[in-house]
């Protein structure tokens, strides 16, 4: 069951939208290999504006996630991609529907920003 997760916001620098776009498109495997990471999902908000919500069973299992190779690429690549650093917050989840264990979803394409 799904209990506690990670919400990321980031601010993409002007110019670099489309690598920020990248870089959370390849995230997801840098993530296959954590077991305890029960969601991940790369979002963007706007044109500058991207994140990820990832979702965790229990709190050992986000913290895992936050000593990870996708939390490290984030945090080294911050000065060259973001405005600022990343907002990192920690959540709890209320309630949740995901797909069957080990189906992954698509890449949903472009969506015209």
């Amino acid at each position: 069951m799904i209990g506690c997760g990670l919400l990321i916001r980031v601010h993409a620098r002007p110019g670099r939208e489309h690598d920020v776009e990248g870089f959370l498109r390849e995230g997801c495997a840098l993530v296959e290999d954590e077991v305890g990471t029960a969601a991940w999902i790369a979002l963007r908000v706007n044109c500058t504006t991207f994140g990820a919500f990832v979702a965790f069973a229990a709190e050992e299992d986000r913290r895992a996630h936050l000593m990870g190779r996708l939390t490290t690429a984030l945090l080294d690549r911050s000065d060259e991609l973001f405005v600022r650093p990343p907002t990192i917050e920690r959540v709890d989840v209320l309630g949740a529907k995901l797909p069957e264990a080990g189906k992954r979803l698509s890449h949903l394409g472009d969506l015209g920003y």
